[in-house]
């Protein structure tokens, strides 16, 4: 069921509770929330696997390690599912950053770490054809040594769609940041399939993560077409 919001919920999207804002048309709705089907990839169970590990190792912290994780958490910022800034608490603090650690082949820290920000990275030329889809970055950062590159992209899409950066997924593991091109063809079929003249756009997201600290760089958007 769908339910028209007030003014004062004009820019709202996502789901919190049992209800999800979204907007359709031009026309603002809130509609009871979905929670899709029970099937998950080996990606997602993967994610999950992950989460569940941070969770548990989080009740074996000590107090001193747990209080130091909510003092950080204190200077942080975080975003809502309605788009709004949000407090986090340290556990929030712990798993998004642990998460990254563990992702790229670290273990877990039990202590806080000094964060040191992580810029973003710069456009990628993006090359997609029927024997290669190339991407490389057109500028470097000064300091590589602890930082990998997340690349997610989408399904093929048909022309008419104009934006599905939010379909898009992580394909391949995370990368050395490298100042050459390299071919994601591989990657990217081993998750998504090849791409067609049907649906012949693909929507990527890209970002950096620090190894030691957890920290993730802002996304970059870009989207490339067959051909």
């Amino acid at each position: 069921m769908k339910y028209v919001p007030s003014i004062a919920f004009d820019e709202m999207s996502g789901s919190a509770k049992g209800v999800t804002a979204a907007k359709s048309r031009g026309r603002k709705y809130i509609r009871n929330r979905g929670y899709g089907g029970g099937v998950r990839t080996s990606a997602q169970a993967a994610v999950k696997s992950v989460f569940k590990q941070l969770t548990q190792s989080w009740k074996n912290l000590t107090n001193a390690q747990i209080l130091a994780w909510n003092a950080l958490a204190q200077t942080q910022a975080g975003k809502s599912v309605l788009g709004t800034a949000a407090k986090i608490t340290g556990a929030n603090l712990y798993t998004r950053l642990n998460y990254w650690i563990v992702q790229t082949g670290g273990a877990a820290l039990a202590t806080p770490p000094t964060l040191v920000g992580v810029d973003a990275p710069a456009e990628a030329d993006l090359d997609l054809s029927a024997d290669a889809f190339n991407f490389q970055l057109t500028d470097m950062p000064e300091n590589v040594a602890d930082l990998r590159l997340i690349i997610q992209a989408s399904a093929p899409q048909s022309n008419g769609i104009s934006r599905a950066y939010s379909k898009a997924v992580q394909i391949g593991a995370a990368r050395e940041v490298v100042d050459e091109m390299i071919n994601i063809k591989d990657d990217y079929e081993a998750v998504h399939g090849a791409v067609t003249e049907a649906a012949p756009k693909v929507f990527l997201k890209y970002f950096y993560v620090n190894t030691k600290t957890g920290e993730k760089s802002g996304e970059m958007l870009a989207t490339v077409k067959l051909g």
